[in-house]
Parts: C-alpha cells; structure tokens; sequence
C-alpha cells in the first residue's frame, strides 16, 4: 500500500494541484508505520508534515486536518526523544487547532481525546517546573487548553503558580508573586471541601502569601497564611502521606509571625510542630535534610529572644547535620549555607575565637558565590557577612574590615530585587554601628534609610497603612531628626537642613507628593503633564479600594495600585530629563528651601536622642547653628505634656482666671528656645527689631 501510494505521489510533483493531498497521505502512511515499529524516519516524516502543512495555509479547507497531522508527528517525536522543543511547539499547535474543530464535525473527538489534547496537559504537567521564561509561556498555553469545567484546571493552574512563584525567588518580581497567589487562589476555589488535592492547592496558595508578607510585610497575609496551613493540616491527619510536609510549613508561618510580633507562643508552637515533622522524617527521608534546617533556625530564633543556650547549640549542630547531607549540586544549598551563618552569629559575639569567625566568613563567602548578581537572597548572604567583619573588626582591630562590613551593609540596602521592609532594617542598624565605630558613612545610611521608608510607604494606598508602614521598623520614627543631628555634628548645616524637610515631607507622604502644582510643566510638556495629572487621579481614586476586606478584590487593589506607582514613577523619571525640571518631586535642595526665606529667616528646630538645636536658614548665605546645651529630650517630652494638660486646663478656665500654668510654660521655651535664636538673629545676621520671622 505504501508503495502505491508513494507511486501516486511521484504522478503529483511540486506544483501540482494535488501535491499536500499526496504529500500529506505518503507521511500519514509512514507515521502509521512508524507507529506500528515499522522502521522509519520520524524526523523525515514531521520535516513532511510541515511541508505539507506549509502547502495549507489558514483558510486552505484542509488546513485543519494539516495541522493536526503535524501535532500527531510531533507527539510520537515527543514520544521517541522526550526533547521538550517538540512539547513545547505541539502544545503551541494545539493552541491553534482547537478553535478550528467545529462542534458536529469529526476533528472534535479526535483532537481532544486521549491522544490529543488530554495527553499535551498531561505530558507538560509531568515537566518539571523551573521558573524560565520559557516554562512560564509553556504553562499559559497550557492553562488556555484548560477551560473552566475541564477537570485539569486546578493542576494547570498550580504548575502555572509554581513557575511564577521559582521566577520570583530568582528574580524578584513581585508582579510574578501577585500573580501567582491569583491563580492559586483560583485553582483552590475550583476544589470544593473533600477534593482530594484542595489541602495541596492550599498549601501552595499559603506558601505564596508567606512568600508575600516576607517581601512587603504586609500582616495580613500571614495571618492568611497560617489560617490556610491550618485547614491544610486539618485535611492531613496523622498516617496522612503529606503529614509532615504540613506539620513544618504551619511551623514556619508561625516562626514568621513570631519573628515579626514576639509572641511567645507561636514560637514554642513552631518548633513543637518542627519536632514532630523531624521524627516523621527520619535519615534516609527525601526532606530530612531540609526538616533539620527548619528545625534549627526556629531554635536560633528562639536563642535570639530567651538566650537559653541549649537552643543555640542544638541550632548549631542540626544545621551542620543538614549542610553534610546535602548535595553540593542542590539549588537549595546557598539557603543552609547562609543559615548557618546566622546561627554561628551569635557565637562569635560570645567566644571571638578567630577560626570560628573565620570559618564563619568562609560560609557567607561561599553562599554568595553560587547565586546570580540578581538573586533575591544575596542580601541574606551580604547581611550575613556585615555581621562576621564586624566580629572580626571587634576583635583585631583591623580597618579593612570595618570597610568590608561598611561595605556589605551597602551592597544588603543597594539589593534591588529583596523586598524593602529587609531592606530598611539593614540602613537603620548600619547608622548605629557606624555611629559605634565613628565610621564616615553614618550620613550615607541615614540617606538610604530615608530614601527605602519613602519608598515603602509609597507602596501603601492608604493613610492608616502608610502610617503602619513608617512605624513598623525600630528607629524609624526618629530617622529625619537623627539624620539631621548627624548633618550638625559634620557641621553639614545645608544637608541638615535638606534631611530635615525631606523627613518632614514624608510624614504628608502621597497627599502632597500625588498633589503637586503642574503648571510650570504645563508649559514645557503639556503632555506630560496631563498625563501625571491622570496618574494622580488615579492613585487618589484607587486609595478608596484600600479597606476591601475581601481577599481577592484586596489583592486586585492592591496590584492595581502598585503598578499606577509603578508608572506615576517613570512618568516622573521620564520630567527629569527636561530642562529646568532635574529635580522634580525630588527632595528639595538648601538654595530651594531657602528660597522660603524670602521674606525673612526661617527657624527648624531639631530635636533627637543626639542632639537639641535650631538651625536658621537666612535670606541668603549660609545657615546657622544654635545650640541648645541645657535641654534634654526628655525636658522636651515632659514640656509638651505639660502643654497639652496646661491647654486642657485653660480650656475650662473662666475668662478672667489668669493662665499660670501656660505663663510658665513659656517663659521656659522663651529662656531655653526662643532667646537664644533670638540673639544669633540679632548679633550674627543683625536683623532688626521686630522683623519677620
């Protein structure tokens, strides 16, 4: 038959009417005998199939049945060589072919059968996921094959979720994260209470929300989070295959928790379910290794709060434990590297040995090393790193490594794919060391550390989360103050002055920066700026939907409202490039501010732990220091509470009672504060009597 066939298509050569018809039924044929183990070329045969296929373009009345000939020999090539191009294009393929099988016709039947359409979701679905560009687009397509009412959705769903969420750890991007919690949200949704993979679907969606919280510190999906690790253990009972696994990741939503809140409880809670876990996941286990490593870093957690030493050392030696177990090839294998690190922290503080400190930097070296420029978790391994040439400097003295930790602290704040809530924390704590060990980059942390808040909290769509956000982080509060108190003693009196209003203006934080006058841009771009006024608009009008209480629409909120940011942002970046606008939104500079002096001097007071002062901006020149020796910031708080009773007070007062209190009140700001800027406005700037001020 393959004879006389192959005859047939001799009689129709290129050019012929009936060339694909011959063409297509030869290599039809001989995929009928490659199937049957007859000896064929299955490379000729789908090198045919595209040429014939090429032979049938879209609206050729043989174009579907083509193209379905061509899937067909990319499936048993698949079959031979399991080479992920041919899955990858027959799945593309299929994309294509589906829509062109009309209901009441055979091709339906044919290409969605076990064979077809069925066997392309299962084939990908058995691929290992690996976060690549490619995987990703491979799992979209497949997700399109999946309507709603087709049984592997949810599977589709969570392969498409789980390459998103390995994107994300690579790179960073949360627009990856947001979209991988949507679609495990949706793959639960489609698995009702009984389904026998909903406790593995809310496993996913939890771990993505924990993946969340870690990278913008948002309580709220953490405390999701372990609602749904919870539900999952509840549907995982004792004897249950997946057991364990939920028992150590509730123990680590709540080692989270007890990280970000102190409570006791959910510490203790954490490593209870850790032990459990670790006895059902005895040596030889796939997870042992890894269920150690949990184990140990609640135990130094909890070391870190109790200082009970039993903990630290059991730390020490279940991480080492996991670390020898580990392949060095693991991918996960940076993450213990780096937790060791941490755990070995704390001993050298107590015993400065100089070969665990060394052994110590040796492991943050090497886990830095194996990790991309770009990957999330170097900032762990250069936050790591601070710490040991900070315990090396402490014990030998040695500049090059208050430099190398200087430097470390630098690189954690700079890192641009770790979420920023990490990021602050490293800026603020690089202020005090610096400040220990009379380092020159002191003002450089502050800078950072007010640079990371404003951009924290300009990720917040409302009031109350803004101000949620700048007082999540110890010291935050007091940065503008601080920061200008560290200008004063570097006798940087401008960049006092600039660090001050900087700090001030993001305490008013989206409501002035998204209400800015546009009417000097209006003449130079009006483009630009009907576009940042749309923008504005937008954000204000967005800033409603930030109280939603529904999960879902909160999450579709607040993406929304990040990636407004997102393009209010480049928007602005993109005015800089005007002329005469280089600075725009920016933070103003001293000759700005001080244009509000125009009309007379302008006094800020500074008060912090530091450092009591006022600085005065004049019409024109420098700006002057003045010194107040004999206040305390405690005089300071106690004043103001003093004012405020005294105002109570005077409120209730009749007309005619005379207001003692507040008489002395203000004579102690008039003797302390207000005479001695009084007498460098009159001596050193020589402002006459009753100028303005």
């Amino acid at each position: 038959m393959l004879w006389s066939i192959f005859s047939w298509s001799c009689q129709c050569p290129v050019g012929h009417d009936d060339h694909a018809g011959a063409l297509t039924n030869l290599v039809w044929a001989r995929l009928k005998g490659y199937i049957e183990e007859d000896f064929q070329d299955i490379d000729s045969i789908t090198s045919l199939f595209r040429e014939a296929l090429a032979l049938r373009p879209q609206g050729h009345p043989d174009h579907t049945i083509s193209l379905f000939h061509l899937t067909s020999a990319l499936a048993w090539h698949y079959r031979k060589e399991r080479t992920i191009v041919y899955i990858h294009e027959f799945t593309q393929l299929y994309c294509k072919l589906l829509p062109l099988c009309p209901e009441g016709t055979y091709l339906p039947s044919i290409a969605a059968g076990a064979n077809g359409v069925d066997y392309v979701i299962d084939e990908c679905n058995k691929l290992p996921t690996d976060g690549s560009d490619e995987d990703i687009h491979l799992r979209r397509i497949v997700l399109e094959l999946c309507p709603l009412c087709h049984q592997p959705r949810p599977g589709a769903l969570n392969n498409l979720s789980t390459t998103l969420r390995s994107r994300f750890k690579q790179c960073g991007s949360i627009d990856d994260l947001d979209e991988c919690i949507k679609f495990c949200r949706e793959a639960v949704s489609l698995c009702s209470e009984g389904h026998f993979e909903r406790d593995k679907y809310l496993n996913y969606l939890a771990a993505s929300l924990r993946s969340r919280f870690s990278h913008q510190g948002r309580s709220h999906d953490l405390d999701e989070a372990i609602c749904l690790y919870k539900e999952a253990l509840r549907m995982c009972p004792v004897g249950h295959e997946g057991h364990h696994v939920r028992l150590s990741t509730l123990g680590g939503a709540l080692h989270a928790r007890f990280v970000e809140r102190e409570d006791v409880d959910d510490i203790n809670k954490a490593i209870s379910l850790r032990r459990e876990a670790l006895t059902l996941s005895p040596p030889g286990h796939p997870h042992y290794d890894e269920t150690l490593n949990n184990l140990a870093v609640a135990l130094k957690n909890r070391y870190n709060k109790f200082k009970v030493s039993e903990d630290l050392n059991e730390a020490i030696n279940l991480q080492g434990e996991s670390l020898r177990l580990m392949r060095l090839d693991n991918p996960e294998r940076h993450r213990h590297l780096c937790n060791l690190s941490m755990i070995l922290s704390p001993r050298l503080r107590k015993t400065q040995k100089n070969e665990d400190i060394e052994e110590t930097i040796r492991i943050s070296q090497e886990s830095l090393e194996v990790l991309l420029s770009l990957h999330p978790s170097r900032f762990s391994s250069h936050m790591q790193l601070q710490i040991v040439y900070l315990s090396r400097y402490r014990v030998q003295h040695k500049s090059a490594d208050l430099s190398l930790a200087i430097e470390n602290f630098r690189l954690a704040s700079r890192h641009p794919t770790r979420g920023l809530p990490d990021r602050i924390e490293e800026p603020i704590l690089w202020t005090r060391e610096a400040k220990i060990y009379q380092h020159v980059s002191t003002l450089e942390a502050y800078q950072i550390s007010l640079e990371l808040s404003g951009d924290h909290m300009m990720t917040r769509s409302s009031i109350i989360s803004r101000r949620e956000a700048a007082t999540a982080f110890c010291g935050a509060q007091s940065l503008p103050v601080d920061a200008a108190s560290c200008a004063i003693r570097r006798d940087n009196l401008r960049q006092a002055v600039e660090l001050a209003e900087q700090g001030r203006g993001q305490q008013w934080s989206l409501a002035s920066r998204l209400r800015t006058p546009l009417e000097d841009l209006e003449s130079t771009s009006p483009e630009l700026a009907r576009k940042l006024s749309e923008f504005s608009k937008s954000l204000s009008d967005a800033q409603a939907s930030a109280t939603l209480t529904d999960r879902v629409a909160a999450d579709v909120a607040a993406t929304q409202y990040r990636r407004l940011t997102e393009r209010w942002g480049a928007a602005v970046a993109e005015n800089l490039n005007l002329k005469g606008f280089s600075r725009f939104l920016l933070p103003p500079s001293y000759e700005e501010l001080q244009a509000a002096a125009c009309q007379g001097p302008v006094i800020i007071l500074i008060a912090s732990q530091y450092s009591r002062s006022a600085i005065v901006v004049p019409t024109s020149g420098e700006p002057h220091h003045v010194p107040f020796p004999s206040v305390t910031l405690t005089d300071l708080k106690n004043l103001k509470d003093r004012f405020a009773r005294a105002i109570r007070n005077a409120s209730i007062m009749g007309s005619k009672q005379p207001r003692n209190d507040l008489i002395v009140l203000l004579r102690a700001v008039w003797d302390e504060i207000m005479l001695p800027v009084v007498n460098v406005l009159q001596q050193s700037l020589k402002l006459k009597s009753h100028s303005r001020i």
